[in-house]
């Protein structure tokens, strides 16, 4: 049976309850899937984390999508998470526009599907629009809910909706570095509840699959645009402690 198949790109069924059930039955094997690939991958990874403040507070919503969906980074526990993966893509046959048009028309494009799986809720298939709403579904218990609330020509930005792993922002974009197209993803984040804040905090391992999995996207992206990473992927993280603490 092929891996793509332990997430299904179909309609969620079932109760809120069963689904998360089924979930932690996958989170064994998605986590499996994920540490294969980190051990055999070749494309450098150039890690750093430091000490955040002030100046990594996540970006504001706009007003016309704040309501009571909405799971902004002050519904979260623990420390703020300001990361920004990065690369840059040598033998590109293609413009940052380009790429990101790509990457607009099929969100699934970029990601690794036996991890996740973004399935429309509202909005037209084929773009990403302010409004638009989105399931990922992801082998560990929780869903993943998010909304547009920013696109254009080389950017969109997702927002999490209530029930989602995180309470944040995340946003991705190309553009060009130092002469080459690049592809970046930022996100200003916080673990979405208890459990999750011992999974990313205590224990690790979520924080790791999601790097893996925003790495790999960084991978998928240089492959879409018809090239090659030049000089491996940049993850840089800056910690803002938690001021409930």
């Amino acid at each position: 049976m092929r891996m793509t198949h332990l997430l299904s790109r179909r309609q969620v069924t079932g109760t809120r309850r069963t689904r998360r059930v089924g979930a932690l039955a996958r989170w064994p094997v998605g986590f499996a899937l994920v540490t294969w690939r980190y051990l055999w991958r070749t494309t450098p990874m150039h890690r750093a984390e430091e000490p955040g403040d002030a100046s990594d507070a996540p970006p504001a919503i706009p007003a016309e999508f704040v309501d009571e969906k909405l799971q902004p980074p002050a519904d979260g526990y623990g420390d703020l998470l300001h990361r920004r993966y990065t690369v840059r893509i040598k033998g590109a046959g293609t413009t940052p526009e380009g790429l990101m048009s790509r990457l607009q028309g099929d969100v699934n494009r970029m990601v690794p599907t036996e991890i996740a799986i973004f399935r429309r809720t509202e909005g037209t298939p084929g773009s990403l629009t302010p409004g638009d709403e989105f399931l990922i579904r992801l082998p560990g218990p929780w869903d993943g809910p998010v909304r547009v609330i920013e696109s254009d020509a080389t950017r969109f930005r997702f927002a999490t909706l209530r029930g989602h792993l995180e309470a944040g922002v995340i946003e991705f974009r190309t553009g060009t570095v130092d002469g080459r197209l690049a592809f970046s993803v930022e996100s200003w984040a916080r673990p979405g509840d208890r459990l999750s804040h011992v999974l990313y905090n205590r224990l690790r391992a979520a924080k790791e699959i999601q790097l893996n999995m925003w790495t790999e996207a960084c991978l998928r992206s240089a492959r879409l645009a018809g090239g090659k990473p030049d000089g491996g992927i940049s993850v840089h993280t800056r910690r803002v402690a938690d001021p409930a603490v």
